[in-house]
């Protein structure tokens, strides 16, 4: 008798350590989603798209959990979260890469892209596409450009000409590349964390900054800034990226779901981005809070004219083939 129930307590004990370890491998895979922006941003609603999609195609199998507004992780230190497998999807802005790839920088260049339908043709053709992976050597994988649309620029004063820019401060995201573009007019760059922008415009520790329509609006800017030119000088795009231990450890099929889903999502946040940045405009407009600027051809080849030598300063590091391949796609 004494036997039996050794016996039983044996199989007891297997059972149980069957049934746990059939638990454990039926466990879903959590991504966790960080970003800094609100939800109802093209970033945002790109992000829970996302999660959306999972859930409907992938329910007990994936998780994704959003985390908006630096909940989790804020730009300057969600790579190295992401490397330690804190979390497994973000969407930086590319300029946050330059520590990581030099080729990415391309995207800082001034008056490099005509507009985001150039910008779109560049990213999706084969030089764009080969650069999500040149972050792979770091441990990162490029997994699609999402839109935030063409920079604008606001300051304390009109901005018509290039002389116009002359020692003002204006605030930049940490990029030498940015840096040369205002250092080109004779202008002061400061390098400051997006979430004091709008108290650094406010006191008038800085003269101006740039951005979207979007960010512009959002961030009430054009409250406290009585100029804003139509510049489209530049691009802010980000960059949607995991870790390649996190992407590569995912089995074949649940990975290529994953990423339609992704690519699906990203597509939305696009086209979200455009017309944000149509409506936006027209509200900073109907605000009369700010006079947005429209440049004239000659005025606008004057500031290309003053812009463009910093893409010489950085065609050893960016690639002369990439930043040719850029201006073709205009």
């Amino acid at each position: 008798m004494k036997r039996n129930k050794l016996v039983f307590v044996g199989l007891l004990v297997a059972v149980t350590f069957i049934a746990s370890v059939t638990m454990a491998s039926a466990a879903p895979i959590v991504i966790k989603f960080s970003h800094v922006v609100a939800e109802n941003t093209p970033k945002g609603q790109m992000a829970n798209k996302f999660k959306q999609l999972i859930d409907e195609r992938l329910a007990g199998k994936v998780v994704v959990e959003v985390f908006p507004n630096s909940q989790l992780f804020g730009d300057n230190n969600v790579l190295e979260a992401m490397l330690l497998g804190d979390v497994q999807i973000a969407a930086p802005s590319l300029s946050k890469f330059e520590k990581y790839t030099d080729s990415l920088q391309i995207f800082d260049l001034p008056f490099l892209f005509k507009d985001m339908a150039a910008v779109e043709k560049f990213q999706q053709g084969p030089i764009g596409q080969k650069m999500l992976s040149s972050i792979k050597k770091k441990g990162l994988v490029g997994l699609g450009y999402l839109h935030n649309g063409m920079k604008q620029l606001s300051a304390s004063d009109p901005l018509r000409v290039p002389a116009d820019a002359k020692n003002k401060k204006f605030r930049i995201m940490t990029s030498d590349v940015l840096a040369a573009q205002f250092e080109a007019v004779d202008a002061m760059p400061l390098k400051k964390p997006f979430s004091e922008v709008f108290t650094l415009l406010q006191t008038k520790a800085i003269d101006g900054q740039e951005n979207t329509w979007s960010n512009i609006y959002s961030k009430k800017f054009y409250e406290v800034q009585p100029y804003i030119t139509e510049s489209n000088h530049g691009v802010l795009d980000y960059l949607l990226v995991t870790s390649a231990e996190f992407w590569m450890g995912l089995p074949d099929d649940i990975r290529t779901e994953v990423k339609k889903a992704l690519d699906e999502a990203t597509q939305f946040g696009n086209e979200v981005s455009a017309q944000k940045a149509i409506a936006d405009r027209q509200k900073i407009i109907d605000s009369k809070r700010s006079e947005v600027i429209e440049l004239t051809d000659a005025e606008r080849a004057l500031w290309v004219e003053a812009m463009k030598p910093v893409w010489k300063k950085f065609e050893g590091k960016i690639g002369k083939e990439y930043i040719e391949a850029a201006a073709a796609s205009n």
